[in-house]
């Protein structure tokens, strides 16, 4: 297949441009859908839990995203950050921090605001065919290679997957937490790149579990690595993420988000937040004993707790709707999965009353006969 190329050929019109077509891409019936109602449920929409079960006495104990509820606190941005364009000099300070968070040589590595974006940007820069999604996942990346044109498939193994153009694996998985070894991924980059592939590896939650990460080897043919800052660093709403990648797909990615991709704001912010090594590691410590005492928390309410990571837990139950509900109606919101009926994800309280609500509700739920 030869070495893989990103964006168009010099000699393309923008009509088979890959990342230019979209439009011209499969949509699935809901995106001609009313605005309103192509609403994707990710978690954390109070607006739309307080249309169906009111607003809570208490307020909302919201359980229903996989973001830490206790964020990094960083020196406020310099009054610059606000009012000037984005300087390149800051730029290079967030990559520099990014390299030595990572591990891996800044030049691989492109700034976007939020790892959404270049879940989107991705498969619209390289050439359309199948591409292999290791599933059940964050269901965001097949609408993303489906819009951009491309041939989806949803396979259930490494090895089912490895004859694609292009493979996706969530390492660790969103939302079972499911870990594939680093070296099994590396060597599949490997092959992808012998036959001009790419193996995207979304390491959204990998913050929790650096080991599995394979960020390090950024800037080998044939590995695109994904990182999200706000979930790890508790926040989301400054909308910051990373691609590591060869040059060629870091120089697209870059042409394809334009300049300022990234807000000044976020890019001291970042900076400041990844070089906080004492912070980082704390933290870590700290997510998993949460993590594990909200299992010990959901199993004695009946729970089976089948996996996720420090950032959530993934429970199974057949009475998963009633209980859904149950939640709700008590204020806590949490993560339900319609095409798993009888799995809901549980993140981790903020506080001990939050997590002394979250014990109330469950206790107070009659589980059907």
């Amino acid at each position: 297949m030869g070495q893989q190329s990103y964006g168009p050929p010099a000699s393309a019109s923008i009509e088979n441009a890959p990342f230019a077509a979209p439009e011209n891409a499969p949509v699935a019936a809901s995106e001609n859908a009313p605005v309103a109602a192509r609403v994707r449920d990710h978690g954390g929409g109070l607006a739309r839990a307080e249309a169906r079960f009111g607003h809570p006495a208490e307020g909302w104990v919201d359980l229903s995203t996989g973001i830490n509820p206790w964020p990094i606190r960083v020196p406020a941005p310099s009054p610059d950050a606000w009012t000037r364009l984005p300087d390149r000099d800051a730029l290079d300070r967030l990559l520099a921090a990014a390299g030595r968070y990572f591990g891996a040589n800044p030049a691989a590595i492109v700034a976007a605001p939020g790892s959404q974006a270049l879940i989107q940007a991705v498969p619209r820069l390289v050439p359309r065919g199948r591409a292999a999604i290791l599933g059940f996942t964050y269901a965001e990346h097949a609408r993303c290679w489906s819009l951009a044109g491309h041939e989806v498939a949803i396979s259930e193994t490494l090895d089912e997957a490895s004859d694609a153009a292009c493979v996706i694996v969530t390492n660790p998985n969103n939302p079972d937490g499911r870990q594939v070894d680093p070296d099994r991924l590396l060597a599949l980059a490997g092959r992808q790149a012998a036959r001009g592939g790419l193996l995207l590896v979304d390491e959204a939650f990998a913050d929790m579990a650096p080991a599995i990460s394979v960020a390090s080897a950024a800037g080998r043919p044939g590995l695109c690595v994904l990182r999200s800052f706000g979930k790890f660093f508790g926040l989301a709403g400054l909308r910051l993420g990373f691609a590591l990648g060869p040059s060629g797909l870091v120089l697209a990615l870059e042409d394809h988000l334009g300049p300022w991709a990234v807000g000044g704001p976020a890019l001291e912010v970042g900076a400041a937040a990844m070089a906080d090594r004492d912070w980082i590691e704390e933290t870590r410590g700290s997510l998993a004993s949460a993590a594990r005492d909200l299992d010990g928390l959901l199993r004695a309410h009946g729970l089976e707790v089948v996996g996720g990571t420090d950032l959530y837990r993934l429970t199974r139950t057949a009475h998963a709707a009633a209980l859904f509900e149950h939640l709700g109606r008590s204020g806590i919101l949490v993560r339900p999965f319609e095409a798993r009926p009888d799995w809901l994800r549980f993140g981790l309280p903020p506080d001990a009353a939050a997590a002394a609500r979250l014990r109330d509700a469950l206790g107070s739920f009659i589980f059907p006969a």
